[in-house]
């Protein structure tokens, strides 16, 4: 009996090994004590590089708040990437980012952040061409002073907030970098067409469009209005044709207050469209990209993909061990010339596309992947 128990004990030892953990920590910074804490899917293999995704909070709210109700764990477990919810510096008791002197403040979260990494990256195989930012109303923010004064990261996005009017006009970012932005036009906080101290959406768009070398003109794709009572719709607008394949995207959400798509908070009055899921949506663009450019399909893990023919004439078969939701081709300019939604995409007609290269863009649940084709007749 004493043995079966020994056993049952190292089993539960082994499984607990195994499972998912939530780190909690801390360290003195610029003389503060700042805290954070992040989450290991069950999926991490120590010595693995794996992506890393810092998700920012809003004001008053914390990184526990950010966890629990813009969930990137579940998209964690099977996407394989450390999540991390760093809490912001307080001021007259509440939390926030420091996005360049915010009333005077001179709290450096630019270098906690940078040092979070560095703390995390200690412990734990960070990949450091995949590490991304995200983040909400004053989170958006700090994102984007992230990506105006740091190199550290592959893309960011943004919900809810944008670029104040001094960030706009001094930033200078080291490289090309991939934007996603998810605003509601009914915005009250931070209005979707900007104030006198934060710039308007499309402008902010605009800048990282130019940053990127994309197209000054869109792709537009309407999301399907799947809950027709959360009195918002929304539209994607995909700009392309950036340097190394960078894109820009925005969802514009028609009606949408304050809020974060898919994840309405308890209690709060705000329009939450759920068309948009704004965390997968976000990982979903994250994904495709590392420092340099793209990720090719090669470097993907976990996911298995054929397709055929290649060279193609009238038509292309996906197989995937995931359900396929949506294919994007471009030809080698980088312009949209077909796209497809769907709930399990298999086939995809190209007859009416013309001989030359072109590259498909395959999307699954939490992943993006590209591979490069040709059309002969």
């Amino acid at each position: 009996m004493k043995n079966y128990v020994l056993l049952f004990i190292f089993a539960l030892l082994v499984n607990y090994a195994e499972s998912q953990t939530t780190v909690n920590g801390s360290f003195v910074h610029g003389g503060i004590n700042r805290t954070y804490s992040f989450y290991v899917p069950a999926s991490y293999t120590p010595g693995n590089p794996v992506p890393m995704v810092i998700g920012l909070h809003g004001t008053s709210s914390s990184g526990s708040d950010f966890a629990q109700y813009r969930d990137f764990r579940p998209i964690a477990d099977t996407a394989n990437f450390i999540v991390v919810n760093p809490d912001g510096s307080t001021m007259l008791g509440i939390r926030f980012w420091n996005y360049g002197n915010i009333l005077g403040s001179t709290v450096d979260d630019v270098g906690f952040l940078e040092a979070l990494i560095d703390t995390i990256s200690a412990q734990y195989a960070i990949n450091h061409q995949r590490i991304y930012c995200a983040g909400m109303s004053n989170g958006s923010f700090m994102s984007y002073y992230m990506a105006c004064q740091s190199d550290r990261f592959a893309a960011i996005a943004g919900v809810t907030g944008s670029m104040s009017v001094n960030m706009y006009n001094t930033c200078t970012p080291q490289q090309p970098l991939p934007v996603i932005h998810i605003h509601g036009t009914g915005d009250s906080t931070n209005p979707y067409t900007g104030t006198s101290s934060m710039k308007a959406i499309e402008d902010v768009i605009q800048f990282w469009v130019s940053q990127n070398n994309c197209t000054a003109t869109p792709d537009m794709f309407p999301i399907p209005d799947t809950d027709p009572n959360d009195n918002a719709t929304a539209e994607r607008f995909l700009y392309s044709g950036g340097t190394n394949g960078r894109t820009v995207e925005l969802f514009k959400i028609t009606g949408g207050g304050h809020s974060w798509p898919g994840s309405p908070m308890p209690g709060s009055s705000e329009v939450t469209c759920m068309d948009v899921d704004a965390s997968k949506e976000i990982w979903r663009f994250f994904s495709r990209y590392e420092k340099d450019g793209l990720v090719s399909v090669e470097q993907k893990e976990r996911v298995t993909i054929s397709m055929w023919p290649n060279p193609a004439s009238d038509w292309i078969e996906i197989s995937s061990d995931q359900l396929i939701t949506g294919v994007v081709i471009t030809d080698v300019q980088g312009r949209v010339v077909h796209h497809l939604t769907g709930d399990d995409i298999q086939q995809i007609p190209v007859s009416q596309l013309c001989e030359g290269n072109y590259i498909i863009y395959i999307s699954d649940a939490d992943h993006s992947m590209y591979r490069r084709f040709s059309i002969v007749r």
